[in-house]
């Protein structure tokens, strides 16, 4: 695996050192090792899999607060997506900064999303099948989510969102104080999250 770190902290791109011969290639797409010599959270709790039938297909942006953060290890194993995070850590200096990429079944690319970042993704294609390595299970009552369109946030998406949740196109969009890094209810600090 080549792990390359991001202009934001803890969030990073790995690629495949794909070793080839006459049958194909055999690549490592984790170890443990690995990810704690880079600083990255190694735990994995529950495996996940996305299958969306259409091109322009958006999931997110959600992410789960204390005592319930997760990380996750994203892949497109077919098909093509762009993976887009936001930096929700209440002291961190890239707060409300993204980091987008775009993950395929033919760029072979994973992203490791660190806890307290929001996450969502668009399909570029249609069929497209996404898997998830996550440290925590789902805590309904630890999840929080960000509009994908929130202008706060700035993030350009390369085609129109054709299908969406409910729930996903009803997150609000971030007040003034959460723009400002206050904790809200919302979005606590991490000492109240931890209470």
């Amino acid at each position: 695996m080549i792990i390359n770190k991001t202009p934001i902290a803890d969030v990073a791109i790995i690629e495949l050192e794909e070793r080839g011969d006459n049958r194909g290639f055999f690549a490592r797409t984790f170890d443990i090792a690995e990810f704690e010599a880079a600083g990255l959270s190694p735990a994995v709790e529950q495996c996940n899999l996305s299958y969306n039938y259409a091109k322009g297909t958006l999931r997110g942006m959600h992410f789960q607060i204390a005592p319930h953060p997760e990380a996750k290890l994203v892949r497109c194993i077919r098909g093509a997506i762009l993976d887009v995070i936001v930096d929700m850590r209440p002291e961190s200096p890239t707060r409300l900064q993204h980091v987008a990429v775009e993950l395929s079944a033919t760029n072979r690319k994973a992203f490791y999303v660190p806890p307290y970042f929001a996450h969502a993704y668009l399909t570029l294609t249609d069929d497209a099948e996404v898997t998830y390595q996550v440290s925590g299970s789902y805590a309904p009552q630890a999840e929080r989510g960000l509009r994908w369109n929130d202008p706060a946030l700035g993030i350009e998406w390369p085609v129109d969102v054709e299908v969406i949740s409910d729930k996903d196109a009803s997150w609000p969009l971030l007040t003034e104080d959460e723009i400002a890094g206050r904790p809200s209810d919302r979005f606590p600090s991490l000492a109240e999250a931890h209470a």
